[in-house]
């Protein structure tokens, strides 16, 4: 009689390759040690989170007094000149609304940073027929696009890079 072979071994858990959930290089690795502020926009990093600056005395009133001073991803991504997003709006009904639709982008970032305030427009580059908008984030371009969309119809594609943490949309509308 043969030896009986061995069960078979249940893989362990910790052999797997667990891929870190966020791998954008412009997201800190580490968080600042306690509360901080973005030396270039002024945005407040607290409780684990950024948030924008109080207003006014009470601004003054609100901040810690031993702050740390660093440089938000937002800042970073601009002084690299380095978009998260692109939108792209083009044909010949941009030629005549290029004000409209700049405001309209312009409502929508105000908007997102309400909530979001590293969520920005970087430049906003005007051509013949096109308008081109890049952003520190991945989710402003798509906001602003699907406004565009809502607002005057058209053509819209959404093209997202997860690999890269980047996306581009671009709008078209030619009457």
């Amino acid at each position: 009689m043969s030896p009986a072979s061995p069960p078979p071994q249940k893989p362990d858990r910790r052999d797997r390759l667990i891929e870190p959930f966020d791998v954008d290089p412009y997201h800190a690795r580490e968080k600042p040690k306690g509360a901080a502020t973005c030396s270039e926009c002024g945005v407040v990093f607290r409780n684990g989170r950024w948030t924008a600056p109080a207003a006014g005395a009470a601004a003054d009133a609100d901040r810690p007094a031993a702050e740390e001073t660093v440089v938000c991803p937002a800042c970073r991504r601009v002084q690299d000149a380095y978009p998260a997003g692109w939108v792209t709006l083009s044909g010949a009904f941009v030629a005549g609304r290029r004000d409209e639709l700049i405001g309209l982008m312009r409502n929508e970032e105000a908007m997102e940073r309400g909530e979001h305030p590293l969520n920005r427009i970087m430049a906003i580059e005007e051509t013949e027929d096109a308008l081109t908008v890049t952003t520190t984030d991945v989710h402003l371009p798509q906001r602003i696009a699907r406004a565009v969309e809502r607002a005057y119809g058209g053509e819209l594609e959404i093209k997202s890079e997860p690999d890269e943490h980047r996306v581009r949309a671009s709008w078209r509308r030619d009457d």
